[in-house]
């Protein structure tokens, strides 16, 4: 077939019996309004859009196709800023998570630091009576004034015992105490920290709410029938990215298989199909990019990191050609946005703001490249 007339395949025992996902394979696939942003491929001319505008009885409503595109990349251009937003939203709860649990463990540590502490000072408090009882005489001078040399020799293993226990309960107490005072110290780090991730969450937050506000303000000021035609050019969009990249052959070249663990992956993420995007979620009724790729693999008995951009640190890289179902797809320069593939040229995702968990070509964003959770 030539540039642009190949589908994805369409045979129902190759359509991941495994990903338990109704698919619609060619459309569902190829052209998807849900896509979260769409490629930068240049939509139809309008004279080749022309044709499809004439045929509506509103076509004299909707702006020209130059202006709605130009509102297309605008809306691309909020909704890939609060993807980011939401990364960094992302991190900083995940590590806001980590310190506070590190926290309540250093106090922990603190509390049991004090206990023994006051331990070994009940345990110095003894000996000193013990030596006032004497006299004050330190048990050496009391074994020289003895007439029994027999019973000095006796007390004198006794006094090396005794001494040794005495610096060791001195050496004992002085590692507690420093212990003590650097539990403090990280705690005091924590806390610094714990406040910087918090004004962190807070400013991404913000960013987050605000390009959301303006794209919803934007798209709010299109007719009917413009609205219409954006999400007509956003699947326009997004098939011609996915037809490019199918016409490479590339999906000649990915034959893996789905290991067990990939299996459940992809049977948790396509089973939350339907279920609204909302940023910063984790599901159970919703889900950001990354929190339903890292809860799928959770559930699939593997964690992997909350974020898009950790995903692709962090986990294995894997070529295109060698990618299988359970894998997941980092798009965008930046690694705003992860899908996982579920095999014959489809991942499953959550796309964006206003969107829901969907199927869509894997090719239908520019992709920076594949990872493996269970490598």
């Amino acid at each position: 077939m030539g540039p642009g007339k190949r589908t994805l395949p369409l045979t129902v025992g190759k359509c991941s019996a495994y990903a338990c996902v109704t698919l619609v394979c060619a459309v569902t696939v190829l052209a998807t309004s849900g896509t979260a942003f769409a490629s930068p491929t240049p939509a139809p001319s309008a004279s080749s859009s022309s044709s499809t505008s004439a045929s509506s009885p509103t076509a004299s409503t909707p702006a020209p196709n130059k202006d709605l595109e130009a509102v297309r990349e605008k809306l691309d251009t909020l909704y890939h800023d609060a993807a980011v937003a939401t990364d960094s939203y992302n991190a900083a709860e995940e590590k806001a998570q980590q310190q506070s649990a590190a926290i309540v463990d250093l106090a922990n540590k603190i509390v049991q630091g004090k206990k023994k502490l006051d331990e070994l000072k009940e345990r110095a408090g003894a000996a000193a009576a013990a030596q006032y009882r004497n006299g004050g005489l330190p048990d050496e001078a009391h074994l020289l004034l003895s007439d029994n040399p027999q019973q000095f020799l006796d007390g004198a293993g006794r006094v090396l015992q005794g001494q040794r226990a005495t610096k060791g309960l001195i050496a004992e107490m002085t590692r507690t105490q420093q212990d003590l005072e650097q539990y403090a110290a990280d705690a005091s780090t924590q806390w610094k920290q714990l406040e910087a991730n918090r004004k962190a969450k807070g400013a991404a937050r913000k960013k987050i709410k605000a390009r959301i506000a303006a794209a919803e303000k934007l798209e709010s000021k299109l007719a009917k029938a413009e609205k219409k035609r954006l999400a007509e050019l956003e699947e326009e969009a997004a098939y011609q990215a996915q037809t490019s990249w199918l016409s490479s052959g590339i999906l000649d070249e990915i034959n893996g298989k789905a290991s067990a663990q990939g299996k459940k992956a992809v049977a948790f993420a396509t089973a939350q199909m339907g279920k609204a995007y909302e940023w910063g979620a984790e599901g159970p009724k919703t889900y950001d990019c990354s929190g339903l790729t890292s809860q799928a693999w959770l559930n699939a008995g593997d964690p992997i990191p909350r974020t898009s951009q950790e995903q692709w640190k962090q986990l294995k890289h894997i070529d295109v050609k060698d990618m299988r179902p359970g894998d997941l797809i980092i798009y965008f320069d930046d690694a705003s946005h992860v899908g996982m593939y579920i095999g014959d040229g489809a991942i499953v995702h959550a796309p964006r703001p206003g969107r829901t968990v969907t199927v869509t070509g894997a090719g239908s964003m520019p992709i920076l490249g594949v990872v493996r959770p269970d490598a």
